[in-house]
């Protein structure tokens, strides 16, 4: 994994407050990108908005309006946790599909793999730049564009169930699924777009718990029998 795009739950990130941030819980993330960015692993990011706000949540206005206020969620996320990660000595930047005069920058592929080449760890806030879209597909969306290796999708829950584990107690946990299987079955490992856009361009994808100790490092660095939690294969 020699560059990967690693999707963050806005929800995780807020810990047991459940709406804004836990800066203790962003300043392990921030440690253990360190590590791996000093290990040479170039690292992108994509933060969802569920922290704030996410389109369910403004019923009462018009879908396209509320979808571009959780895009906007996902820029202050990104805005918040790229300057913990500098607190932490770590290089960064923004990028956006929109313009954020003064805040953020264009996305290009050609911009993106400049900051990569320079150590600098690329966070792609707003989505896919219009409604209707998640960030599940944001974050496929760019790893296919910059060449990833593979997405890490840490969350709050520790892997793809075939069941809702808090619903159902019997459920089971996936320890190895194609991205074919997880379609044909709707497990919602990321939304049905973001899983046909990865089917289709053949990226794999690894799922597991946010607060697991050195989770995301563990999670780059361990072999397909010791992961701890749920590997989907492009196959």
């Amino acid at each position: 994994m020699s560059r990967i795009i690693l999707k963050l739950s806005g929800e995780a990130l807020a810990g047991e407050k459940h709406t804004g941030f836990d800066e203790q819980v962003v300043r392990r993330v921030a440690r253990q990108v360190k590590q791996l960015t000093e290990d040479g692993t170039e690292i992108g990011i994509v933060i969802g908005g569920g922290n704030f706000w996410r389109g369910r949540t403004g019923t009462e206005i018009d879908r396209v309006k509320s979808d571009q206020i959780g895009m906007l969620a996902t820029v202050m996320n990104c805005i918040y946790v790229s300057e913990i990660f500098r607190g932490e000595e770590l290089s960064t930047s923004i990028l956006t599909p929109f313009v954020i005069e003064g805040v953020t920058e264009l996305f290009t592929k050609d911009l993106a793999n400049s900051y990569f080449a320079a150590h600098t760890v690329v966070f792609f806030a707003g989505g896919t730049g219009h409604p209707y879209f998640s960030t599940d597909t944001g974050v496929v969306l760019r790893a296919i564009e910059v060449d990833a290796d593979y997405i890490l999708l840490a969350k709050n829950i520790d892997g793809i169930y075939n069941a809702d584990p808090a619903k159902d107690p019997s459920a089971k946990r996936y320890r190895k699924i194609s991205i074919g299987d997880v379609i044909a079955q709707n497990l919602q490992a990321v939304d049905m777009t973001a899983s046909i856009l990865a089917r289709d361009n053949r990226m794999p994808m690894r799922c597991f718990a946010l607060q697991g100790e050195d989770s995301i490092v563990r999670a780059v660095r361990s072999g397909e029998e010791d992961f701890d939690g749920t590997i989907i294969t492009a196959d």
